[in-house]
């Protein structure tokens, strides 16, 4: 699932974008494919591109690069934390380039710790958060005239620590985070459980860079199943969501790009902090996952996600009227289809709740059913799947490959499955599904995983969305009523297709708490109905 030369950005061609900032500054675009030879002569046109070290914390230089502008006439600044990857700045050379172009002034440096920076990875704890005040100090020092007003933006890793600056430097003006997250904690564990694929991801992606002993306790607690509470801990102060009244109280305006289908920082956890959020927002949520709905844009392609990041800059760093504060709030790309649909906000993308309620014989009805048990070994994995692989297998979904379940081959002793009836017409589902769903464990801790299909005509399925569950510390042989929320999705279910519900004890995405071989029992107590909330738009 995770390959031993894993990387966050496996698009990403480090060797082109190299001789591309080469290029900058050498004004040689020998080689360089014409379109790359003509954003270097345009950068190099309007600014001047140069690399620097940032005096960041405790004495540590950071590595970065500078595209600055001569003369005295007051322009914006924008500042770029680098994502998490081992090329440290590297990934935005295309991009701060055409903000350079636009008459911004930019800083692009790698974070602590990464690629070139002096320092250990402090995971956007307070190193990283003064860290991106300093970098901000270097750019205003460097800059011939006066500052009108400044931008922070990040993509993964920088965009979290954008927002961290952004609650507490009260000169940072507007957010751009793509692929961010909210709250870190929920993240590390969304409904109890443990994300190990994603932890396991972001150590491997970081072989090459220097991990704080903290950091690597953390991490290594999550996969291992310690530490709960103290990881949470850790997780709150580098969490953008425990900071939301600083962001609030300035109305930081904050644009946010997301993938449904996202396996490091599930969508939910996001949408929690864009709720709370009182200031000018604006949410993109796309098919794919990590990154990869903005990656054409990193390597100098046309990019929705880019483009608006620019828009959003426009206006609220130069006050350009640009359209982009009547279109809604929420942009919201449905799969399959890939239509935008836009949204004034995130409630009004749900119209109306169907309730389809859990029942025996592995169907849904329109009624609560009590009395019935379905029984699930625990310790065996099944064909339903977050995922084939974490981060790549989104990139299947953009080019129009999703992964294929095969429904039959769905072994009901290790999952319990229900299935609707085909849909008469076609059901848009937008919005966050819930689901509750009563079971009893042998055992003081348990988990599972639940994972909503639509199924061709054929028994073929694609994932809809899906959410884990874990609970720990319970009395032996007690009822667990779990009610949770799925992922938030935008899908059209056609007509002649159904929706299919399947939940298994075991996915190589997430930490196990069950013991082999023991059982799950799911049952739908009269006083509190087992049911699967679909939202409709």
């Amino acid at each position: 699932m995770i390959s031993a030369a894993f990387s966050l950005y496996p698009e990403l061609d480090a060797h082109a974008l190299t001789a591309f900032v080469a290029a900058l500054e050498t004004g040689d675009v020998t080689g360089l494919a014409p379109a790359r030879a003509a954003e270097v002569a345009n950068a190099r046109s309007v600014a001047v591109f140069s690399r620097t070290k940032v005096a960041g914390c405790d004495g540590d230089l950071l590595d970065a690069a500078l595209w600055r502008h001569s003369g005295a006439q007051p322009r914006p600044v924008i500042v770029m934390p680098s994502p998490w990857t081992n090329h440290g700045w590297l990934p935005y050379a295309v991009q701060a380039g055409v903000f350079a172009a636009r008459g911004y002034n930019v800083l692009a440096y790698s974070t602590r710790g990464f690629a070139g920076s002096e320092g250990q990875v402090d995971v956007a704890g307070p190193l990283d958060v003064a860290d991106g005040s300093r970098a901000l100090d270097h750019l205003i020092d460097r800059t011939a005239g006066p500052v009108t007003k400044i931008g922070f933006l990040g993509d993964s890793y920088g965009s979290g620590i954008g927002q961290l600056v952004a609650a507490h430097d009260t000169r940072v003006d507007a957010v751009v985070a793509l692929s961010t997250w909210g709250d870190l904690g929920e993240a590390f564990y969304e409904n109890r459980t443990r994300h190990v694929a994603a932890v396991e991801a972001l150590l491997k992606a970081a072989a090459k860079a220097r991990l704080s002993p903290q950091t690597q306790s953390v991490f290594e607690n999550v996969l291992a199943g310690r530490d709960i509470q103290g990881t949470l801990r850790w997780a709150e102060q580098r969490s953008p969501f425990t900071h939301v009244k600083e962001l609030n109280r300035r109305q930081v305006p904050v644009y946010f790009s997301h993938a449904w289908h996202e396996t490091l920082f599930p969508g939910n956890q996001t949408l929690k902090l864009f709720n709370e959020l009182t200031g000018p927002k604006r949410l993109d949520l796309s098919i794919g996952d990590h990154s990869g709905p903005e990656m054409t844009g990193m390597i100098g392609l046309p990019n929705r996600i880019w483009t608006n990041a620019h828009r959003w800059f426009d206006q609220h760093l130069k006050g350009v009227d640009n359209g982009m504060a009547e279109e809604g709030q929420v942009l919201s790309e449905v799969m399959w289809g890939q239509t935008l649909e836009p949204r004034p906000t995130w409630d009004s993308v749900t119209e109306q709740v169907r309730r389809l309620h859990l029942a025996s014989g592995g169907e849904f009805s329109e009624r609560p059913e009590a009395g019935w048990s379905t029984d699930i070994l625990c310790g065996v994995d099944t064909p339903a799947t977050v995922a084939d692989e974490i981060v790549r297998s989104g990139y299947d979904e953009i080019a129009g490959r999703p992964k294929t379940y095969r429904t039959g081959d769905i072994d009901r002793t290790v999952a319990a499955v229900w299935s609707a009836d085909p849909e008469a017409e076609t059901a848009r589902l937008r919005g966050t599904p819930r689901l509750r769903v009563t079971y009893r464990a042998a055992n003081p801790d348990s988990s599972f995983v639940a994972y909503l299909l639509a199924v061709a005509p054929d028994g073929t399925a694609h994932i809809v969305t899906h959410a884990p569950y874990a609970h720990l510390d319970a009395a032996p042989d007690s009822l667990v009523s779990a009610d949770i929320e799925l992922q938030a999705t935008a899908y059209d279910v056609p007509r002649g297709h159904r929706l299919m519900l399947v939940i298994d004890a075991r996915d190589p995405f997430y930490g196990d708490a069950n013991l082999p071989r023991a059982t799950l029992a799911f049952t739908s107590p009269e006083a509190t109905p087992s049911y699967l909330d679909l939202p409709l738009g």
